[in-house]
């Protein structure tokens, strides 16, 4: 499983893909905790107060797991695709 970082979130962590292993059952939260194990920096950019920032998205196979799901409840499969990203202006 890996996670995709766009944005400041990948200048951040100093690299766009991030592969990270969890246990099978695993949750959104479990594979957040991983990413965070490899770039410490990033927990304070997409958490605060233990909860995602507002204006951080994170999808799962190109779905939002807090509409479509159970949040950082929602179970993983192996070879999911998941997804970080900071919002997006210009013009």
């Amino acid at each position: 499983m890996h996670w995709k970082l766009f944005a400041t979130l990948a200048e951040t962590a100093g690299e766009r893909e991030v592969p990270v292993s969890v246990e099978p059952n695993a949750t959104l939260a479990d594979a957040l905790a991983a990413l965070f194990e490899r770039h410490p920096a990033l927990e304070t950019e997409i958490v605060e107060d233990g909860t995602v920032r507002d204006h951080i998205n994170l999808l799962r196979n190109g779905e939002d797991p807090f509409a479509d799901g159970d949040g950082l409840d929602t179970r993983l499969d192996e070879g999911d695709e998941l997804a970080a990203f900071p919002p997006v202006t210009g013009g």
